[in-house]
């Protein structure tokens, strides 16, 4: 008796059939593990199965905290926890103020049907700041809220003494406000690590409609961060590749106050749709940075600026005629 044949075996005659037997447990395509045979059936996907990526959210604005107990009075850090400095009357205050002008800024919109979703810091003036800030939306525009412990304020080291710390923020200067690292504590560069793995996550969720109400598509999603200064700088050198020394050239948002990021024409985020020109100078940023910034705001989403400066000419003018001489 020969066994049968199948798509992966050929008719056996029945003297090879104990050797195939013992064979036959380890072929899955075309019988199960009972050795019945499988019903194959031919996938068809419609040609609508691929969707268009879902809209970015229209904006992203970076917050900073109202005015803290620890901008009025630096003795504050040497005996209260970075993490549990609160805010001060006039930081309540602040907190509020910005949220009337986000709420003024969303409801602009021609659409009604905006929604807001927060992430903020862990730390008290922050959370406290974004309490402020809920009181001005109503319950259905908040699309969610999550704490961030990535988006923490830089970390300067546990307590703090103030003649020392007095000491350090000197020897930051010398040594470059970007690479230095507070004893016990982090560098920018050290948060530049972080906010790079928090802004993959950032666009993994836009990219995957996370922000989206259920079963809807819609623009009209606005994403805040309530954070620090020096944290926020960082979220904007990372987002836009900005150099090294761009990003010490860049001045701290005040207490309260707010940075917006809004889609262009194209899709990408630009400062320059909400800001004026003069209002980037006044934060910081180059001429050279503000033309990349006129970029931002027609480009689509995946496209590649040539003439920014750290990807074409403008890096290399950096350089004098001998290859081996550098101008800062």
């Amino acid at each position: 008796m020969a066994v049968a044949a199948s798509k992966c075996q050929p008719a056996l005659p029945a003297a090879a059939a104990p050797q195939w037997r013992a064979r036959r447990l380890r072929c899955r395509c075309c019988e199960d593990t009972l050795g019945v045979p499988l019903r194959r059936e031919k996938l068809v996907f419609p040609a609508n199965s691929i969707n268009p990526p879902p809209p970015r959210p229209r904006r992203i604005v970076l917050v900073r905290h109202g005015e803290s107990e620890g901008n009025v009075d630096e003795s504050a850090y040497t005996r209260v926890p970075d993490p549990r400095i609160g805010l001060t009357a006039k930081g309540r205050r602040d907190a509020e103020d910005c949220g009337r002008r986000l709420r003024d800024l969303f409801s602009s919109d021609a659409d009604d049907d905006w929604k807001v979703y927060f992430y903020v810091s862990p730390y008290r003036r922050t959370l406290e700041t974004l309490r402020g800030i809920g009181h001005a939306f109503e319950r259905h525009r908040i699309a969610g809220v999550r704490e961030e412990p990535r988006l923490r304020e830089q970390d300067f080291g546990n307590f703090q003494d103030r003649e020392q710390m007095r000491v350090e923020k000197e020897l930051r200067l010398r040594y470059g406000r970007f690479f230095y690292r507070f004893p016990n504590g982090e560098s920018a560069a050290d948060v530049y690590d972080r906010i790079t793995g928090f802004r993959e996550t950032l666009r993994a969720d836009i990219d995957i409609g996370r922000f989206q109400p259920p079963g809807r598509r819609t623009p009209n999603m606005n994403i805040v961060l309530v954070s620090h200064g020096l944290t926020l700088r960082v979220f904007l050198m990372r987002w836009y590749k900005w150099t090294v020394r761009q990003f010490e050239g860049l001045n701290n948002l005040g207490n309260g106050g707010t940075i917006v990021m809004q889609t262009g024409r194209g899709g990408r985020y630009s400062l320059l749709v909400h800001h004026s020109a003069d209002e980037l100078r006044e934060f910081g940023l180059t001429d050279e940075m503000l033309q990349d910034q006129m970029w931002q705001e027609t480009a689509k989403p995946g496209d590649l600026n040539y003439r920014f400066m750290t990807n074409g000419q403008y890096f290399f003018d950096r350089f004098d005629s001998s290859p081996s001489h550098f101008t800062p």
